[in-house]
């Protein structure tokens, strides 16, 4: 079965927030091979039982009352570009999250939410290239410098500090955040 496309979180299969799953989905009581793994924000607990295509169509959050994305969050707290309500409901209510150390954020660009492009650590980054390198390192206030230096080393994908990397739907841009536990 093909999974639903989502314009703001690409692959979410390559991120790990989508997984190979014979669970049933909670809203559609149905096992569609897929399940999602990251975040979900409802009064019920759903951890690991919402399948892609209820939360594409918005199913999920009319049936479950269920976000997976702090609205609050989409632009950085007004950090980064302003967007649109209708940006920051398809991004909480019909876009698989992702978890963080702390508060999620979805970085913002050019008034758009940007396209989650997963987690990485100092290797990861350095694939993505010198402007999401860049971005992290301004994210983290750093200069060039034996502080950059020690903190790029320290960033690991699956621990602690992780960086967060986006591509502007619009212009291409990197960009991002980091956090730590």
């Amino acid at each position: 079965m093909t999974l639903p496309t989502f314009k703001y979180h690409p692959d979410p299969v390559a991120t790990g927030n989508v997984v190979k799953s014979d669970t049933e989905c909670a809203c559609c009581g149905k096992a569609r091979g897929y399940i999602y793994t990251g975040p979900v924000y409802a009064l019920e607990e759903y951890d690991q039982c919402i399948c892609p295509w209820c939360i594409a169509d918005g199913s999920a959050h009319e049936k479950l009352e269920a976000s997976f994305t702090d609205d609050a969050g989409i632009g950085g707290g007004g950090l980064w570009d302003a967007v649109s309500e209708d940006v920051i409901e398809e991004v909480a209510f019909r876009t698989p999250g992702f978890s963080g150390w702390q508060q999620e954020q979805w970085w913002t660009h050019c008034n758009d939410a940007a396209q989650f492009l997963g987690r990485a650590g100092k290797k990861e980054l350095g694939a993505f290239g010198p402007q999401a390198m860049a971005a992290i390192q301004d994210s983290a206030g750093l200069s060039d410098g034996p502080e950059w230096n020690a903190f790029l080393a320290a960033l690991d994908k699956e621990g602690s500090p992780t960086a967060y990397v986006f591509r502007c739907r619009k212009c291409g841009q990197l960009g991002g955040y980091q956090d730590c536990d």
